[in-house]
Formats: structure tokens, sequence, C-alpha cells
């Protein structure tokens, strides 16, 4: 058995996913086996997995399915791996050419029962570390201690296999694609830290289509899936700031979804009232940036 499984959720990426699946092909230790979770897509991406598996320069599983998100994507990758640790890369990032070998090296000589897994760098293609770096000194953390400390920008969680899957699956919402991936995260920062590592491990490029780019756009379309995600944050956030915050954009969530018993769903239901004024105001700037969204793609 290979130690390490990378998943890739894949929708519409035919045109990025090569890059990936190239550096997958540079790695300097094949300890891995590549998984493909095809979200739906409608571009050539089944095709050109099919030609890399025939290829058999890495070890590839590719599974199709409708499409549900990815979050639906991750449940999906998380059911089928049996590899003691995983790493998800996304279809427009790939991996520096010594992630695989840095990820096996550094988890056999410092890993153990005690840790969910390690957590490295997310770095852009000139090599310049997104956010900030782990402060020297800190040798493990939880993803939430990490942010509550001054900690910034996307990192790269490699999680050990029996760890992730101990936790609940993330919900699927009918019409809706998007629960915030953190969620699964959340309920393991409770109960674990991860391992810290200096080092890159993806290079990402976020895509003018991507889910960073069109934020409030997910806030319109995916009501329900943030409210969920938001009571959880709650719940398991750190700080009484993030707490507040969440209870902020959960009011703005549940106006969207014209959910009116959000109060008595709430886990946190007297801060939750008292960040109704704020979150209205949210729910305002939400529908303003989309209909100037709307306003704009139907001008050009």
């Amino acid at each position: 058995m290979k130690t390490l499984t990378i998943f890739t959720p894949a929708y519409n990426r035919a045109h990025t996913i090569g890059r990936t699946y190239e550096s997958l092909l540079r790695q300097t230790c094949n300890d891995f086996e590549w998984l493909v979770v095809d979200d739906g897509s409608t571009d050539n991406t089944e095709e050109l997995i099919k030609g890399w598996i025939k290829d058999d320069k890495v070890p590839i599983r590719y599974i199709r399915q409708q499409n549900q998100g990815m979050h639906g994507a991750h449940n999906t990758a998380y059911a089928n791996i049996s590899t003691p640790l995983n790493t998800c890369i996304d279809s427009d990032d790939y991996m520096p050419d010594n992630a695989v070998e840095l990820i096996i090296d550094f988890w056999k000589k410092h890993g153990s029962d005690r840790y969910a897994g390690l957590i490295g760098l997310d770095c852009t293609e000139d090599g310049k570390t997104i956010g900030t770096q782990f402060p020297e000194g800190m040798s493990e953390t939880t993803l939430q201690d990490f942010y509550a400390k001054g900690g910034s920008g996307d990192k790269k969680m490699v999680y050990r296999t029996e760890i992730i899957n101990r936790y609940p699956e993330y919900p699927i919402f009918d019409g809706e694609r998007y629960v915030g991936l953190a969620y699964k995260y959340m309920l393991i920062d409770q109960d674990y830290k991860l391992l810290t590592i200096n080092a890159p491990l993806v290079v990402v490029e976020y895509q003018q289509d991507g889910s960073s780019y069109n934020m409030y756009s997910q806030y319109w379309r995916n009501p329900r899936g943030f409210s969920f995600f938001r009571k959880t944050e709650m719940v398991c956030a750190p700080t009484f700031k993030r707490r507040f915050i969440s209870c902020i954009h959960y009011v703005a969530s549940s106006i969207i979804a014209r959910n009116k018993n959000f109060i008595a769903e709430s886990p946190k239901k007297t801060l939750t009232i008292l960040a109704i004024p704020f979150g209205f105001a949210w729910y305002l700037r939400i529908r303003s940036k989309v209909k100037a969204k709307a306003k704009m793609n139907f001008k050009s």
C-alpha cells in the first residue's frame, strides 16, 4: 500500500489539471496514488484522465459523480481512500517536485497518533508564501489557533485518513453546491493538533471562476450551506470575536434562506439576537454586490 493519497476534485478544469498531473510525474518520491473525483464535468476531463491511466506513469483512480460541489467531492474522496495519509490538491494547482518526499519523510520522522496530520505552506508560482509562515518555535498547532494568533493565508493540510473519517461527512443541501471545507477541520481541531512544516506543499493559482473570486455569489446561492457552517463555527471558534462574526454571517445567510426559525436553531441564541442589526447590514451588502455583478455580466 502507498503512504499518501493525493486527491483532486475536478469540475471543468481540463485546461488546468494537466499541470497537476505533470507535477505528479516529477515527484522525487513515488509513494503515493492520485485519486481524481470528477464532479460532473462537461468538458473533456474524463477523456484526459482515462488517457493518463492508460499511460500508467503514476497510479491513478478515477471516480465520476453528479455535480455536488467541492464538499461533495471531498465526501467521495474520503470514502475511497485507504492510504494512511491524504491531501487535496485542487485541479488548478500543482505540487513542488519534492512535496511528496517532504510530506512522507517529515511524517515518518515526527508523526504519531497524537496528531491529526501535518500542515504546510501554500505558495505562488514565483515561490512566495501565501500569507504568513509558522512562527519560530511553533512545531504544532490547530488550524484555528494559528489564525487566532495572527496567522494568515491558505495552508495545505495533510490528514491521517483514519482521523478525518471519524468525523461527519459534509451535508448536501438540495439545489446548493457549497459547504465550507473548514467544517471538518474545525471539528478535528477540538481533539487533535497538526504538526507544522515551513515548506511549500502546493503551488496555487486562483482562478477567476473559482470560489475565492466569487464569495458574494456563493453566499447568495448557498445560504443553507453557509448557515450550517456558521452554526458549527459559533461553537468551535476559539475567540469571542470570531463567534460573534459567525453569528453576523449566520443572520445574513438565514435572511437569504428566508429561515424564520434561525434564532431557535442557533446554538448561540443571545449572541445571534445581538448580531441581527449587523447581520442585516451584511445581507444588504451581499445583495448589493450580487446585483452589481449581475448588471456587469448583463452589459458584457
